[in-house]
């Protein structure tokens, strides 16, 4: 049993790199729509590049959504509107007339049959405005074709009118004037216009929920289909171009053969291929990352955090697919180059972008151009994000791709269409719309740095300022250190632009190397500077310890500082498995008889593992060296330079920096003449 642990234990980082593979590889095809695949592939205004093509079984040759759409259109332009005449209205309206004029009696002025008259008149009024209808003010503008047929429905029976027959508020009006005869109009008539324009309403109104329902019955009796297919007919021959009515049977037998495929009993089937082709991805990730990136690949805090990458991308885009494919490229995919070569470099970044990419090409439509137009961009996105830090370069980078986005769109419509009128300009509207989110980037660096414990460019610009409270501590309690590193991190800035290296980052390891020596600071030449060296009242052996502990000093304070472990490298790394080379000798010379404990002398390491942490040690040591030399020249920084790098390789201070000679001989050359810069004869000025 205990074996059994301690083998686990022992390969416990491959355990979890499987896991995560594993579960990474079953979240993603979960992800991916369960639907076979059309085996063949075809593009509107392309020639037919397989063989002649017969039909496979009997199928309907479906109307495209253009087509539907048209026909939805023309029923709602032709569908006739229905209004509803009220009878309850009218005999709403002859009650309130005949309890009006009831009011009024025989009298001096109006006479029986005054009364009578105007009684009759106004009931024969009532009939006429009510023969057709009178439409409620809220409905007239229902209709533009004032002469154009509609459907009044009355007593559960629909007849067709025509619009004009109905009478509006003004029609009414004249009609109760023109009805009761001449003008100047007796006291009767007077009193009949007023009780009239009083009680006559509206009973006439538009039904909305009735048309739109007879609207949508007919929408819903449309034909999807146009024609049929039958088994074995010719569909297209090989080097036919793919248009018009071909293309509709394509994409008829492209949805057939799709849905015939999905079947209960092909979901296994279609499930393991998913599962054989997104595992394959996963593991030339992997394989890439064990090739080239073996630290990263060491690291499972890093590989984690590049799957969790590629899955959340996935994630976003398979959503979008899922529920509205229209905003297919809005999803800003270019995020994950951008935050790949913030954290690590650009190859890795775009690597895995092509390999997301790819995978995301199984289940978009119109997949050659998605992974085309991905593809450019993210190619753009490496070769112009940079410098993350300097917000103007995101702004230009941003803008750049965007652009190719555009430019690629437009050529990719041309070619399908033959001309630009035909350009669906959303499109561009949405490519715009990727850029802003594109900017969300910055977010996702600051989240991931929290997360993950991992270190970008702003991060380092941010440490690489000297008000933050280590280095201010460190000018206030040594400042001859101080000084030192901030020479140093000129030295090693310049020497990584020079190979190529990442010159932010050493810079900003070079500033806090020494923080070690904030606790003991007078113990360190460059602090001194009453005299006094108080290494003369201790031991050799005394004095390389507090030399020595400088290192593991500096580290405790990085941690509790919470630096990144990036900048802690450096501090573990600048000296290596070197010999405090002075106190070793001093001890030789004091214990003549037997031999000086090397290993008492020495630094704990490790030595250098990257290219940046190389150029530390070089840089380190040169600037602390060229302080020694009494009179500087050029000669002499030269010979400085190449003794100590030789003994750092004799030292073999090198061996797992995957730095070269060529590149360790630039570093030389530009160490030598920031030097000489530094150390150059001044004109001796006169009294």
């Amino acid at each position: 049993m205990s074996k059994t642990v301690n083998k686990l234990y022992k390969h416990n980082t491959t355990i979890y790199k499987v896991i995560l593979f594993l579960i990474t590889t079953v979240a993603i095809v979960y992800l991916f729509p369960k639907g076979g695949q059309f085996k063949y592939e075809f593009t509107k205004g392309k020639p037919w590049q397989y063989d002649n093509l017969y039909a496979p079984f009997d199928f309907a040759i479906n109307k495209s959504e253009e087509e539907i759409t048209e026909e939805i259109k023309t029923i709602e332009v032709a569908a006739k509107l229905y209004f509803q005449f009220n009878k309850e209205t009218v005999s709403e309206v002859k009650k309130a007339y005949q309890l009006r004029t009831s009011l009024y009696n025989v009298s001096d002025s109006l006479s029986k049959i005054d009364i009578e008259s105007m009684v009759l008149t106004g009931n024969t009024i009532i009939d006429n405005v009510y023969n057709n209808g009178f439409i409620e003010a809220t409905s007239e503008g229902i209709i533009s074709d004032k002469n154009s047929f509609i459907a009044l429905k009355k007593d559960n029976q629909v007849q067709d009118i025509i619009y004009t027959n109905l009478l509006y508020s003004k029609d009414v009006f004249e009609l109760i004037k023109n009805s009761l005869g001449e003008q100047p109009y007796s006291y009767s008539q007077n009193i009949n216009l007023s009780i009239l324009s009083e009680v006559i309403k509206p009973n006439v109104s538009y039904d909305n929920e009735f048309t739109q329902k007879v609207i949508d019955e007919s929408v819903n009796e449309i034909s999807l289909s146009k024609g049929k297919v039958s088994v074995g007919e010719l569909i297209i021959l090989k080097g036919d171009i793919v248009e018009g009515k071909k293309m509709a049977i394509l994409f008829s037998l492209k949805g057939q053969s799709e849905s015939k495929l999905w079947t209960n009993a092909n979901y296994y089937w279609i499930v393991l291929g998913y599962t054989i082709l997104v595992s394959l991805a996963l593991l030339m990730l992997l394989l890439f990352l064990h090739k080239y990136r073996k630290e990263i690949f060491d690291n499972n805090t890093k590989v984690t955090f590049i799957f969790f990458n590629v899955s959340f991308m996935l994630l976003i885009q398979t959503l979008v697919v899922k529920y509205n494919s229209d905003y297919l490229y809005v999803v800003p995919l270019s995020i994950l180059p951008i935050v790949l070569k913030a954290f690590f470099d650009a190859r890795l970044g775009l690597f895995t972008h092509v390999l997301t990419v790819l995978l995301l090409g199984f289940i978009v439509p119109d997949s050659f151009e998605f992974i085309y137009l991905h593809i450019i961009a993210g190619i753009v996105t490496i070769l112009t994000v940079s410098e993350l830090h300097k917000r103007a370069n995101l702004f230009i980078s941003v803008g750049q791709i965007t652009l190719i986005y555009m430019i690629t769109y437009l050529a990719f419509s041309i070619i399908k269409e033959g001309n630009a009128s035909q350009i669906n300009w959303e499109y561009l509207m949405m490519f715009g719309a990727n850029g802003l989110l594109s900017f969300l980037s910055v977010f996702f660096i600051y989240a991931y740095e929290k997360i993950f414990g991992l270190v970008s460019d702003v991060t380092l610009l941010e440490l690489s300022s000297t008000n933050t409270k280590l280095l201010k501590e460190l000018n206030e309690k040594a400042p001859g250190t101080f000084q030192h590193s901030m020479q140093v991190a000129n030295l090693a800035e310049a020497a990584a632009n020079e190979i190529g290296a990442n010159s932010m980052l050493v810079r900003t390891g070079a500033l806090y190397h020494d923080i070690g020596k904030i606790l003991n600071p007078m113990y360190f030449i460059e602090n001194q500077s009453t005299g006094v060296n108080p290494h003369n009242d201790l031991s050799p052996t005394d004095s390389a310890k507090i030399i020595t502990d400088h290192v593991i000093k500096g580290i405790e304070l990085a941690k509790q500082n919470r630096l990144p472990d990036r900048i802690i490298d450096f501090i573990r790394t600048h000296h290596g498995t070197s010999l405090v080379y002075y106190f070793y000798v001093k001890e030789q010379e004091q214990s003549l008889e037997e031999e000086a404990d090397i290993t008492k002398f020495q630094y704990k390491g490790p030595v250098p593992f990257s290219k940046e942490t190389a150029i530390l040690m070089i840089c380190d040591a040169a600037e602390a060296a060229s302080k020694s030399l009494q009179q500087p020249s050029a000669q002499s920084i030269d010979n400085l330079i190449d003794k100590i790098v030789e003994k750092q390789k004799l030292d073999n201070q090198f061996i797992n920096s995957d730095i070269t000679f060529s590149e360790i001989e630039k570093i030389k050359k530009v160490i030598k003449r920031k030097l000489m810069n530094i150390y150059h004869v001044r004109v001796e000025y006169p009294d």
